[in-house]
């Protein structure tokens, strides 16, 4: 049985490598989208390529991490979160130093493989190494910590993008990789899931990254017209069949196909679906949006945006609780449709747009929405699948969150009518700024629709979430597997 208590040296060392290792990653995703347009002027870039810097990080993390976690349970978790951080550190490096849009893109798909195996092992080396009761405390102090890291980093970035440069979004990693990851190895105690049986479903982890990225490329290329993105989205959804055959068939398939029997747990999926394809979409025009059209600095952009993460982090545990007396019903349809009025304000948003008087209020309801709606999301998630299956399901989830993110923002220049040189044509943009914003309000109207007729009640006694408090706008909290501890993603 785990014994380190939090208070002891060990615990607080323990806590600030965890929180660290994942921040970086956390940190690494809010970042990015304010130093886009930037990165566009640097390196030449057209908004493919933009989209890609984005996509390419998410469609390996999506892709694997749920492998990440399985790679913990059998060589050791602090060696594969060590392994993690070096390589996400290794990987920022060469983002920080790419001389070309083509080297930056692959070193973000990199970078998010080592996202994979850091993300996971930072809740499981928590869950495996603290006294029982010191472990609830020592979570919420992990994802309390990881919130603060999200609302720091659009901030941060901007103040990097407008001071340094944008390559040094990328490179702040490198440092903080060199201190995390000798203290892990002199702090934390290995652990493991105390099997070596089975075999990886790598094929499987493999087979669903590839149906992501050829499904994103085609996306992305559609408006071209070109054989070649015919033949991706034909091999991407073929690649998709693929990954469900082979997982439906494969003695122990990474994401067991029988999670699904429950309805609950697919309309909550459908729902997930919904509500973080908008946010995806959301955040990577709205950083753009204020910077190309409003004429805002990295800075002032990142700023901005701060009011939908402090929302998160001061008022999800209160959400939870409430949606724990109402049931999660009420608050998966209100939620979604207070987000869809926060994107239809974004409409306000133009040249010369003043903060508090059109964008402030726009980030407020926005805020207020994804409050109502993440806690009981999750809880919800948690409730509609046996205790000893949480941590998977929960893993589900979040890459399911992260997934309709990458395709969202792949999808939505294109349903908006955006060209290739549209960031840098500001009323162009503008332009189709607006028909976004009215893609991603039918979009959370769809979810509160669904999460209406299909959301019922949990059953007393169910597992509720341990992430009470949670500050990421990009993806659902992370819970951990009951049994084991590292099958959160």
């Amino acid at each position: 049985m785990p014994d380190v208590r939090l208070a002891s040296p060990q615990g607080r060392w323990i806590l600030f490598t965890t929180v660290l290792g994942s921040g970086m990653a956390l940190l690494d995703s809010t970042v990015v989208n304010v130093a886009l347009p930037r990165i566009g002027e640097d390196l030449d870039a057209d908004l493919a390529a933009l989209q890609w810097t984005v996509n390419a990080y998410l469609v390996t993390l999506a892709g694997l991490i749920l492998l990440g976690g399985a790679l913990g349970d059998r060589f050791g978790r602090r060696r594969v979160f060590v392994v993690g951080v070096l390589w996400f550190a290794a990987a920022s490096l060469l983002c920080g130093i790419a001389p070309d849009e083509g080297v930056l893109i692959a070193a973000r798909a990199l970078q998010g493989a080592g996202g994979a195996l850091l993300t996971p092992g930072s809740l499981a080396l928590i869950q495996a190494s603290f006294h029982p009761d010191d472990r609830g405390r020592a979570v919420g102090l992990w994802s309390g910590f990881g919130g603060i890291g999200a609302a720091v980093g659009p901030f941060l970035g901007g103040w990097l993008v407008d001071g340094p440069g944008w390559r040094w979004v990328f490179l702040i990693n490198v440092p903080l990789a060199l201190l995390c990851a000798p203290v892990a190895v002199r702090h934390v105690p290995e652990s493991s899931g105390g099997t070596a049986e089975g075999r990886f479903d790598v094929f499987g982890a493999a087979l669903g990254a590839v149906a992501l990225a050829l499904v994103t490329y085609a996306l992305i290329g559609a408006g071209d017209g070109s054989p070649l993105v015919v033949v991706s989205a034909v091999a991407g959804l073929a690649a998709a069949v693929g990954f469900v055959l082979v997982e439906k068939r494969r003695p122990g398939p990474m994401m067991p196909l029988e999670i699904f029997a429950s309805r609950q747990f697919s309309a909550i999926n459908g729902v997930t679906l919904c509500v973080y394809a908008a946010f995806g979409g959301f955040f990577f025009l709205a950083a753009l949006q204020l910077q190309v059209v409003v004429g805002w600095s990295a800075l002032a952009a990142g700023t901005a945006l701060l009011p939908t993460t402090a929302l998160m982090l001061l008022l999800s545990a209160r959400s939870g609780e409430l949606a724990d007396r109402i049931g999660p019903r009420l608050p998966l349809t209100v939620g979604p449709l207070l987000c869809a009025a926060g994107v239809l304000l974004m409409l306000r948003v133009g040249p010369d747009a003043s903060y508090a008087v059109d964008v402030l209020p726009a980030l407020l309801v926005l805020g207020l929405g994804m409050v109502t709606l993440v806690a009981p999301l999750t809880a919800s998630v948690l409730a509609s699948v046996d205790t000893a299956r949480a941590g998977l399901a929960s893993g589900v989830n979040n890459a399911a969150a992260r997934a309709a993110g990458l395709l969202a923002v792949a999808a939505l220049p294109l349903l908006a009518g955006m060209g290739p040189e549209a960031f840098r044509q500001p009323a162009q943009f503008d332009a189709a700024f607006d028909r976004a914003m009215l893609l991603c309000a039918g979009v959370l109207v769809i979810g509160a629709v669904l999460a209406a007729a299909t959301v019922r009640r949990p059953a007393p006694g169910c597992r509720r979430p341990e992430c009470r408090t949670h500050g990421s706008v990009a993806v659902p909290p992370l819970e951990a597997d009951p049994r084991r501890g590292s099958r959160a993603v």
